[in-house]
């Protein structure tokens, strides 16, 4: 049993070395969900400890992603907690203190190994076939000669004493008890020779006094796994319940995703990162719940869940160590159907930025009265550009290749035009029933099929292929602008048909 009823304390910890992802997206979100549910902690982290690989400004980008998604923590680097400090950079001599401890109860021991030398090892295991590990020449050495070298300045770092006999066991939530022989194991590094703790040491150190329950994270983890445990053991702590989840695949099915298909993706108009997805026109909602059946289900029926949803059913228990599929198609899909449940009010609001990156002044009056009949129409927010665009421009560019009705020629379109203006002209109650009443009226007495009479119409009023409901779109723009834009269309005509 997990105990997953109890409040948890879970920690999302990400380093700061690039854009937030979709496999740790995933893993925050489980974290989020066990945590809300059970009434317990999120805690945001950050393994900062890595300094060279630091990317600029990628920690308040993964702040702003998870918000974006729904994600608020209960302590963290910018809202503190009774934890604190929540960034690794900060908590270095912390790290010292218990890798000296390690040391004091011989778990670990300094090695006064040189970059040379231990490449040298590297290399001899590979010609031997053998795992390229340390070959612990070091571990023999006494403590007080090893700090006597130390005092002397000589360069060092600190390695786990791992057993060289027997098994570890670890275990998992998901994938129960996994045996690890020990001779496969190696000394890891838990301090540098620069003094700051590698992910090993930090991370046990961390859980352990922030008290997470939990640990969700990648079964990229798990060949490494064992040392955590061992560490744990070291120390006398009790270990957390670990979670190693799923690996996500390409939209292929062939092979693990990772940050290189970015590109590919890209040229699809689809992304990993979190940030893309804002920009592409997806919703946080759609992120979610595509993200959480990425190894979870509730049951074999249900797809659509908001996060309050998520909330009260998420388990555990059902997630799915079986590699997930990274399905794009089932994410458009997902994402239509968020786009279908918001009110007319709020989509209007989510439009606005995507007509403003294309440079397009709106009014959002206008825009509510867009949104319905946008709604079944689109499958991201951007798509509502293209779309709906002819509502904010006094012109309308005409193609020669599609401005006359099919089945006419010039004069027999400018002919049924002025017909179709004065009928309009005409009209008393400019709505969509009356529109739709008087303009089909017109359609049969022309003797003309719908794409016929009413594909010119849409050009007339959009000036595009693909446009929301003809009638609905009419009323919109009011009576005055579409009179405007016939009488336009018929003389582009004039001027341009012989």
């Amino acid at each position: 049993m997990t105990q997953e009823f109890k409040p948890v304390r879970v920690r999302f910890a990400p380093s700061p070395t690039g854009y937030l992802h979709l496999g740790s997206a995933r893993t925050a979100l489980y974290d989020y969900l066990i945590a809300r549910k059970t009434g317990g902690q999120f805690i945001l982290r950050i393994e900062d400890t890595d300094r060279k690989r630091l990317v600029d400004g990628a920690e308040e980008e993964l702040m702003s992603n998870l918000r974006w998604l729904g994600m608020e923590w209960d302590e963290g680097p910018d809202i503190g907690g009774h934890y604190a400090p929540y960034r690794q950079s900060e908590r270095k001599e912390i790290y010292q203190e218990y890798g000296e401890k390690l040391v004091e109860s011989g778990f670990a021991y300094y090695c006064f190994c040189t970059p040379q030398r231990l490449a040298a090892v590297r290399e001899e295991k590979q010609k031997k076939k053998e795992p390229p590990h340390y070959d612990r020449i070091c571990r023999s050495i006494p403590i007080e000669e090893a700090r006597e070298r130390i005092a002397a300045g000589e360069s060092h770092v600190l390695r786990f004493k791992t057993p060289i006999e027997g098994t570890t066991i670890v275990k998992d939530l998901l994938r129960g008890d996994i045996s690890f022989e020990n001779k496969t194991l190696d000394d890891y590094i838990l301090i540098k020779s620069d003094g700051w703790a590698l992910y090993h040491l930090a991370a046990a150190v961390d859980d352990h006094l922030m008290k997470i329950t939990h640990v969700v994270r990648s079964s990229e983890w798990l060949p490494t796994s064992p040392i955590h445990s061992l560490i744990h053991q070291a120390f006398g702590w009790d270990e957390p319940v670990w979670v190693h989840l799923s690996v996500l695949l390409k939209p292929s099915g062939k092979g693990k995703m990772s940050k290189r298909e970015a590109v590919e993706l890209s040229g699809e108009g689809h992304s990993i990162f979190i940030k893309d997805m804002q920009g592409l026109g997806y919703l946080p909602e759609a992120v979610v719940n595509w993200v959480a059946l990425m190894g979870w289900s509730y049951d074999d029926h249900t797809e659509f869940f908001s996060m309050q949803d998520l909330i009260e059913k998420f388990s555990l228990e059902k997630l799915n160590p079986a590699p997930a599929a990274t399905n794009f198609t089932k994410f458009d899909y997902f994402n239509k159907l968020h786009i279908k449940v918001l009110s007319d009010a709020d989509l209007a609001e989510r439009l606005q930025p995507y007509f403003k990156t294309a440079g397009i002044q709106t009014d959002k009056k206008v825009l509510e009265k867009i949104a319905p009949i946008v709604k079944e129409r689109i499958v991201t927010l951007d798509d509502a550009v293209e779309m709906a665009k002819f509502f904010f421009t006094d012109k309308i560019t005409y193609s020669k290749e599609r401005i006359l009705m099919e089945g006419c020629d010039a004069k027999g379109t400018i002919e049924i035009g002025r017909r179709i203006l004065e009928e309009l002209k005409s009209l008393k109650e400019w709505n969509t029933a009356d529109l739709d009443l008087i303009v089909r009226g017109m359609m049969e007495k022309e003797g003309k099929e719908p794409k016929q009479f009413l594909g010119f119409l849409r050009e007339v009023i959009s000036g595009q292929k693909i446009s929301p409901p003809l009638f609905e779109s009419m009323e919109i723009l009011g009576k005055e602008v579409v009179l405007k834009r016939l009488e336009n269309a018929l003389r582009f005509i004039e001027e341009n048909f012989d």
